[in-house]
């Protein structure tokens, strides 16, 4: 029998409640994961087959989170439940009969830039200007079109037929055409196609909703109009469907996301049964309260309060900055009070051109951070080669693979002989490859024919070994047999060893995939790979201060949160200002920042903020001023911030400095802060206790340093204050020497 005695009492009423539709309304840190997993293993105790239920969410992190905690539950009988993203559902559904759609079951996953590789060589085809018709901007449009499940023709209906929507549209077509032609798919095929499978062919959705009694849904908020169908589908008459979100955690419209799917549940679904989760077991009392005091601004919503048993905890600290380079100062300051060196502090942003002056300013200070969403393993060029040969071997038909790897490494084969290899595909109908295993009818010069024909028996050769070896082994072999590897081992540098660490750390995969699922094969491995998104690649453990932007960061959490750029037009954004809806997602935004944080959570704002290489004078975010007083440390009255003055023209950084007596909008009153170092009163920000018009500075007496030219020294005095800062630096070998602290050349190391 499962144990239930750890849940509290609207929790267990999620488990217990096992039939008909369910929402579960789980507000964040409220423990959805642990009720949805009991329920999952409630099931199964019931006496439900494991293999009836399907349990579906969106990382793959995630799902293996769940799988574990549920067979911990239950026992290793629950690995026989579908417990996986929506991704790897409809592939697994899919591999089955794909066929009936006209592909092949050994059909490639195309990413990021398998798509763009596409697009871009269909522009070349048509011959249109990729200025006019940026590759980006269509790929967006036919992954917009995709999740709307929208055809080329009902989307040109739908936009508008014009002379430049019908472009977009030809590039399309093309671009479906050539999906079929390679035998591949996109990230946003994956879900299209099951669903074209299921309503083309009854059978196979009968077998699916039999198979199906029980449904579960997690995140479901963040559901776009293909998985919300593909839920309803599946689901049929037997409307034992329980799906867990939280719509005040709804920040993806910009991609497809529509929080309407769980507003409007109950009207999908009659007789729906309502759960709240509101119990938070991450936050203290003081931050949970400020962000219900935000979010409860917002029209568009189901009311709940977050509420924990844990304590106020600390009070929330604001500061009002400057500029951009003086919120930097201030947050090393804070930094370098926080306990553990800052291991489990997060700064949020709303943009990633944010980070710039913030990172400047951490290196500077020798402050270890890491920025997360920089370049992900598996879009490392040495890993996306390799998984490119291995695509080639299992599906002949991926051009953009074989276009990939055919000179990988250089054998001579350029892109004017890819190009007449690419026609001759055309005009033959047929692959890249198979134009290439046959170098003798191709018109090419003598070395590139020579070229092409060694690359031709490579492969043969590969194919052939892949019959007969195992995975892992053929891996090796593959490696060794292209040379790959090798080509990094003849120059001795960091560069070539860090490609030399990450082709083991992708054999190291291959082999933990292998042991995990052994009839897998390379076609499994590959399967796993494209499923692989971004959440998936958070570094366990990795140290030092973690940067990234709030839509990254909705499902962590951390002892210390900075929320920074509190300013209209940055945050909340430009483009919500005037649209309701947007703003709405804006404000869900900052709910999600505000509730990553466990113990204490630091806001700042700036009065002016360069950004895009312009300079603006931004008032307060209204974020803010939805905050009460008493929820801030060491403020009853609410007070604007005095302004600093403008930047000295000297500083080198080509930004237009903003009037100093140039009035700013507080609420509804307009007062000019004309006076340096007097803080007017106005209903408004809430400044921290640190003097507003003093950055703090990054150095003290003391500090050890290094300079590009003079080498390391010693900090002997910091005078002055503000822009007005300076270092004196006693040089090791290069003397004495004077800069001022906002703009000194030197960083921080360790004494």
């Amino acid at each position: 029998m499962i144990d239930l005695s750890g849940l509290n009492p609207p929790q267990r009423e999620a488990v217990l409640q096992t039939s008909g539709p369910v929402l579960i309304l789980a507000g964040a840190g409220s423990g959805k994961t642990r009720a949805l997993t009991h329920r999952i293993a409630f099931l199964m105790d019931q006496g439900v087959p494991p293999w009836s239920i399907l349990a579906i969410t969106f990382t793959n992190k995630a799902a293996r989170e769940m799988r574990d905690r549920v067979i911990a539950l239950y026992g290793e009988r629950a690995a026989e439940a579908w417990i996986m993203t929506f991704h790897a559902c409809c592939a697994r559904i899919l591999r089955r009969d794909i066929e009936k759609l006209g592909y092949q079951r050994s059909f490639s996953i195309y990413d990021d830039d398998d798509q763009m590789t596409l697009i871009k060589n269909i522009i070349k085809e048509l011959n249109l200007n990729d200025k006019q018709y940026p590759p980006r901007e269509i790929k967006s449009v036919i992954s917009d079109a995709k999740n709307r499940l929208l055809t080329p023709a009902e989307w040109l209906s739908e936009a508008g037929e014009n002379f430049r929507t019908k472009n977009f549209a030809d590039v399309f077509v093309r671009y479906e055409r050539q999906l079929v032609n390679n035998n591949a798919l996109d990230f946003d095929d994956i879900i299209a196609k099951a669903i074209l499978l299921l309503a083309q062919h009854p059978p196979v959705l009968e077998y699916y909703q039999r198979r199906f009694e029980y449904i579960s849904v997690d995140e479901y908020q963040d559901t776009n109009l293909a998985q919300y169908e593909l839920v309803r589908m599946l689901t049929g008459e037997r409307r034992n469907i329980c799906v867990v979100g939280d719509d005040d955690q709804s920040i993806y419209g910009w991609r497809g996301a529509d929080i309407r799917n769980i507003l409007e549940f109950e009207k999908d679904f009659g007789g729906c049964k309502v759960i709240k989760l509101e119990q938070n077991y991450r936050s203290s009392g003081n931050i949970l309260n400020a962000a219900n005091q935000v979010i409860r601004n917002n029209s568009g919503r189901k009311e709940k309060t977050l509420w924990t048993d844990a304590g106020k905890g600390e009070k929330l600290r604001v500061y009002s900055a400057g500029d951009e380079r003086d919120e930097a100062a201030w947050l090393c300051s804070e930094l370098r009070t926080l306990p553990g060196a800052a291991q489990d502090a997060a700064v949020l942003y709303r943009m990633n051109a944010q980070s710039r002056v913030l990172e400047e300013a951490l290196v500077r200070a020798g402050i270890q951070y890491r920025v997360y969403g920089g370049i992900r393993f598996y879009e490392r060029k040495e890993v996306k080669d390799l998984i490119a040969y291995l695509r080639a071997i299992v599906n002949g038909n991926d051009d953009v693979a074989v276009a990939r790897i055919i000179n990988e490494p250089r054998r001579g084969i350029g892109d004017s002989t890819i190009d007449i290899m690419r026609r001759a595909a055309a005009e033959g109908e047929t692959s890249l490859l198979s134009v290439a295993l046959f170098p003798d009818e191709l018109e090419l010069p003598a070395r590139a024919k020579t070229a092409v024909e060694k690359f031709a028996r490579l492969m043969e050769s590969l194919l052939e070994a892949r019959l007969t070896m195992e995975p892992e082994s053929f891996f090796r072999h593959l490696i060794e047999a292209t040379g790959y590897e090798e080509q990094y081992k003849q120059a001795d540098n960091e560069e070539n060893a860090d490609r030399l660490s990450n082709i083991a750390e992708l054999e190291a995969a291959l082999a933990e995939y292998a042991s995990r699922e052994p009839e897998g094969g390379i076609e499994g491995f590959l399967e796993n790979v494209a499923l692989v998104t971004d959440l998936d690649s958070m570094e366990e453990g990795a140290r030092g201060v973690t940067l990234m932007t709030l839509h990254s960061a909705k499902g962590l959490e951390f002892d210390h949160v900075f929320l920074v750029g509190l300013e209209e037009g940055v945050f909340p954004s430009s483009r919500s200002l005037f649209d309701d809806d947007k703003l709405e997602e804006e404000r869900r935004l900052c709910y999600v920042g505000m509730t990553r944080a466990r113990k204490k959570l630091l806001l700042s704002h700036a009065r002016t903020r360069a950004l895009y290489n312009e300079r603006r004078t931004n008032d307060r975010s209204r974020f803010l001023g939805e905050i009460a007083p008493d929820l801030i440390e060491g403020e009853n009255q609410r007070r604007d911030a005095v302004r600093l003055p403008p930047p000295k023209s000297s500083s080198g950084f080509g930004e237009r400095a903003p009037s100093a007596t140039k009035s700013v909008s507080i609420g509804s009153r307009t007062d000019p802060l004309n006076i340096p170092g007097v803080t007017r009163g106005a209903q408004g920000f809430v400044p921290s206790k640190a003097r507003l018009n003093e950055a703090p500075s990054l150095f003290q007496a003391g500090d050890r340093v290094r300079h590009g030219r003079f080498g390391e020294g010693e900090v002997v005095e910091v005078s002055g204050s503000g822009r007005e800062a300076k270092l004196t630096i006693e040089f090791d070998k290069g003397g004495r020497k004077q800069f001022l602290a906002d703009l000194a050349p030197v960083i921080k190391v360790e004494g």
